[in-house]
Parts: C-alpha cells; structure tokens; sequence
C-alpha cells in the first residue's frame, strides 16, 4: 500500500483553491476589524499586508518547487534550517489555523442561523471533512463553485455601491496612526494567508516545480484585486468610521447603498464564503499534521494515507474532531489576531529557509523584506494575540524538548 499521495491538481485547480481560503476569510472577516485599527489608512494597511505577502509568496514558492512535498513551511524549515525550526513552524501553523477553523465554521453558523450558530459551525465541520476524505480532485470541484459564487456576490455589492447615490469618495489617510496602520496590515495578513494551502498541498500538484511558482502569485495578485475592489466600494459608502463599526459590512453596505433586498444575498455568499476557506485551512493543516507525524513529533497513527483515495484519511478525521469540538464551544472573537500570529512566524520561517536558497532573481532581498514585515506585523498584533501566540509557541518548544530528551 502506498503512502504517497496522488498528483491530480493542475494550476488552475491550484488557483482555485488558494482563491477558496483567501477570498472567504479575508472580506467578510478582516475588514472591519483592520478599518477599525487603521481608520482612513484602511487602504495602506491593505498594500503593506500585500507587500508582506508577495514576499512570503515568492519564498514559498522556491522552497515548493524545491521540496514538492505534503506540509508546507515544516518541510522547508526542517530541510533549510533544521528539525526544530521545521517543527516550530508546524506548530505554530497547526494550532493557530485550528483556530482559523472553528472561527470560519462559526461565521458559517452566524450567517445561516444566528440562533444556533454552534450547531450549524459543527454540522459544517462534519460535511467538508467527509468531502475531503474522499479525495482533494473532489475538494478542488466544490472549491470551484464556492469561488465562483463568492466572486459573483461581491461583484453585485461593488457594482451596487459604487452605482449609488449614496457613494463618496472612499476615505484615504493615516486616521489611525502608525500604529494603526501597522495592526491593520497585520489583520488583513490573515486574508492572504490563503496561498499557504497551494504550498501545503505540494504532493498532490502536478508538475510542482513549474505549477507551484505560477499558481502562488496568480491567486495572490487575483485575491488583491479582489480586495482593492470591496474595500474601496464599501469605503465609499460607509466611510472608515462606518466600517470599522460594522458588524457585518457588506450587507451594512448594500443597505447604505439603497438596495436592501441584497443583503440576503450578501449573508448567503457571507456564509459560502467562510465554507470555502474553512475547506481550505482543513485541507492545509491535516496535510501538516501528516508530514509532523511522517516525522514522529506527532502520534504516526496520523500518517496513514488512504489506499483508495490516496489523501491523509486519519489526519484529516483528527483534525475535523478537534475543530468541531472547538466549534461547538469557543467564540469567534480573537480568533484572527491569534490566528496571525501564528502564521507571521510560520512564514517568518519560510523567509529565513528561503535565504539559504542563494541570491537568484532576488530571491535573497525578498527573503529578508519578507522576514522583517512579518516579524513587524506580528510584533504590532494586538496584545492579548502576541501573548497568546507566544504562549503556544513556548508549550510547543517545551514539548519538542521534552520528547528529545525522552528519546
């Protein structure tokens, strides 16, 4: 029997579903907080996230095509750095995008029965997890419709705001200070943490090392026109004050616009969305957990690979359980401050392997802005995220330490 998985998606599929995970927590979950910490430099914040983002992007995709292999920032910090850094990456990466789980599985719960949002959360963990047990070609086909119906729905809001009466000029500035502009960028990180699940998913892509590197920075550079787009609609009609209040924007801002009978709609795309990127982060992080148990920091019980359907069958189960049990009790607030921490260092990582990769194409110079930006954005996270983080980073530490010693 064997324990490879199978190579089936092409750069579209790719795109696709860093597009999924990107689109759906980005716009209907980061926003209005960012707008809030950011004020008038909503827009600023937006670019430098960006920028910390194609750095991190370009990195990934070297080590990618380098290392094709399940488990992302783990694999590449472990063969660049060393089996420490490697493992401290996939911690950081497993418990923080866990919680990106629950929390995109509660903003499902929230939109489609605000009455019974825990139940809903866990009755959608259940479902993608039995769609991704049966194979991620199967996974890539839902992640297509999701995509497109998102896509279609913020269509309608930018055309609507931007079409009404009511639309000004978007506020542009630095209302929020520097500060500000610094913890917005590094909430609005979290919206383009999406791409990860391209790198993640490195042995199931064909041809990695021509795929990887084409279908990163084309979901990027589609995700941040995306993302330029909403932003400056719904800032036209709500101004930065209105948005950062907001509890759920793009409705707010359709109702702003004169066109109440959308926001049905925006909910509904609100609640496909979040399923697209929950589907996604599950995807990602079981294929982490298998590459840390091919590896024995994790029980090896969890590198199984199904023989039919050839995906990581007992890690993605595992990590569908600890999510629902997650999404059964915990709240959604805090969830993207922590969950940015945590991948800020992970990509942190992903720079630092990236350097020993040598100077080509100024791969070195991109390493090192990217290594420093994340460092900066997670540093400028709000406080109780950077403890938090820490907190779990140091247990993780701790734990690699012990079971070395043991051994």
């Amino acid at each position: 029997m064997t324990q490879e998985l199978r190579r089936s998606l092409g750069v579209f599929d790719a795109v696709v579903i860093g597009l999924g995970s990107m689109v759906g927590a980005g716009i209907f979950a980061a926003l209005a907080p960012a707008a809030n910490a950011a004020g008038t430099g909503l827009l600023a914040a937006l670019a430098l996230a960006a920028a910390v983002a194609y750095c991190n992007a370009m990195a990934s995709a070297r080590l990618a095509a380098r290392y094709p292999a399940s488990g992302g920032t783990y694999v590449y910090g472990r063969e660049r750095l060393g089996p420490f850094w490697g493992y401290l990456a996939g911690w950081g990466f497993v418990v923080g995008k866990t919680s990106s789980c629950a929390a995109m599985a509660l903003t499902v719960g929230a939109y489609v029965w605000p009455g019974q949002a825990h139940l809903v959360a866990v009755a959608a963990v259940v479902a993608l997890t039995a769609v991704n047990y049966g194979g991620v070609q199967k996974s890539a086909w839902l992640t297509r419709a999701i995509v497109a119906l998102v896509l279609a729905v913020l269509a309608a809001v930018v055309a609507t705001c931007l079409g009404s009466s009511a639309a000004g000029h978007p506020d542009v500035g630095l209302s929020g200070g520097g500060a500000g502009l610094l913890q917005a960028a590094g909430l609005l990180f979290f919206a383009f943490a999406g791409y990860a699940r391209i790198a993640t998913l490195g042995e199931e892509v064909r041809d990695p090392a021509r795929t990887i590197p084409r279908a990163v920075p084309l979901a990027l550079g589609i995700a941040l026109a995306v993302y330029v787009c909403v932003a400056v609609a719904v800032l036209s009609v709500l101004g930065a004050d209105g948005l950062g209040r907001a509890a759920a924007p793009l409705a707010e801002a359709v109702r702003a616009a004169g066109v109440p009978a959308l926001v049905p709609v925006v909910r509904a795309g609100a609640a496909v969305a979040a399923l697209g990127s929950l589907l996604a982060l599950v995807l990602g992080v079981s294929r982490t957990v298998l590459a840390m148990a091919r590896d024995g920091h994790l029980p090896g019980t969890l590198a199984a690979v199904h023989p039919r359907f050839r995906v990581p069958h007992r890690a993605e189960v595992a990590v569908g359980a600890v999510v629902a049990v997650l999404a059964a009790t915990a709240d959604v607030r805090g969830a993207i401050g922590f969950s940015s921490f945590g991948v800020l260092v992970y990509y942190a990582i992903a720079n630092a392997s990236a350097w020993t990769l040598g100077p080509g194409r100024g791969g070195r110079l991109l390493a090192v802005c990217g290594l420093a930006g994340c460092l900066l954005l997670a540093l400028a996270l709000p406080p109780s995220s950077v403890v938090a983080g820490s907190a779990v980073l140091a247990v993780g530490a701790v734990a690699y330490a012990v079971r070395r010693r043991l051994r």
